[in-house]
């Protein structure tokens, strides 16, 4: 069978069982606010409570302390939004939602999926999460075992958009805590991930938009080298993709801006397509 043909059908399958799961109770549609101000105007799209086969996942999660402030206004319940986890949302997600079904045929809803572990059984209905400012979230045991059995169920987490050693330390206890038994890895270049549709052997950072818009903040000093990891299951399948030092999602958000290296957004978006591919089909 040729191999677009067979990556063809791969993708319906794996959609049509997607969609036959998430029938049963998933969790309707949520707007939060977001953690960037100017993130908040994204337009809802007119087909935003079109039923599809795939959806972008946002894991909700609290903050660390430090997250969990948000300026004059105290501390603010991560449920509601605004904190940390609601990073690039919803435009960066609904942008990337777009540029899915611009460049694949899998069955992609316009809006994104904010999910919260503490909502039952409602993870399982979303087998694509991704996980921003990774650094700073809180879990709970309840949560971190909640995730660890979405993870090992079958369900992908992209973890992006946070850089340097201090946001590293606080991803890596937090992971830890899901996975205490299993190592994160580099993957290497010839990681299927790295070529599920493009080939990306040669990978530069995918950076914070912070850096070219003027803006105080950005990767600081110790965020500067690209690290692309991973955790596995027992079958050597990716379960945690970790984009180390890159924002993905600010490449999402910051794509059509001119401050934004055109070759950023576009290795960005190309990552992007190959993570949800290698979950749908591995």
């Amino acid at each position: 069978m040729p191999l677009r043909r067979k990556w063809t059908l791969l993708l319906l399958t794996a959609a049509a069982l997607l969609a036959a799961g998430a029938a049963w109770s998933e969790r309707e549609w949520r707007v939060y606010k977001s953690f960037e101000d100017d993130a908040d105007d994204s337009p809802v799209p007119a087909d935003f409570n079109k039923p599809a086969g795939f959806v972008v996942g946002r894991l909700m999660y609290p903050s660390n302390v430090t997250m969990g402030w948000r300026g004059f206004g105290g501390f603010v319940d991560w449920r509601r939004g605004g904190t940390s986890w609601a990073v690039d949302y919803p435009r960066g997600d609904r942008y990337f939602a777009s540029i899915l079904r611009r460049l694949t045929t899998v069955d992609v809803r316009s809006v994104e999926q904010p999910v919260n572990l503490e909502d039952g059984n409602d993870v399982f209905d979303w087998p694509y999460l991704i996980v921003g400012l990774a650094g700073y979230w809180n879990l709970s045991e309840g949560m971190a075992g909640k995730l660890r059995e979405y993870l090992l169920r079958g369900g992908f987490l992209l973890a992006d958009s946070f850089f340097g050693s201090d946001q590293w330390e606080g991803f890596t206890y937090g992971m830890h805590q899901v996975f205490p038994d299993r190592d994160i890895v580099d993957l290497p270049d010839n990681h299927p991930l790295f070529h599920t549709i493009y080939n990306l052997d040669t990978r530069h950072m995918v950076p914070h938009f912070e850096e070219y818009s003027g803006q105080a903040g950005g990767m600081g000093n110790d965020g500067q080298v690209p690290h692309w990891r991973g955790i596995l299951d027992d079958k050597g399948r990716v379960m945690v993709a970790i984009a180390f030092n890159n924002d993905l999602g600010d490449s999402y958000q910051w794509a059509d801006d001119p401050r934004y290296p055109g070759e950023s957004a576009t290795l960005g978006l190309r990552m992007g397509v190959n993570f949800v591919v290698y979950a749908l089909t591995h």
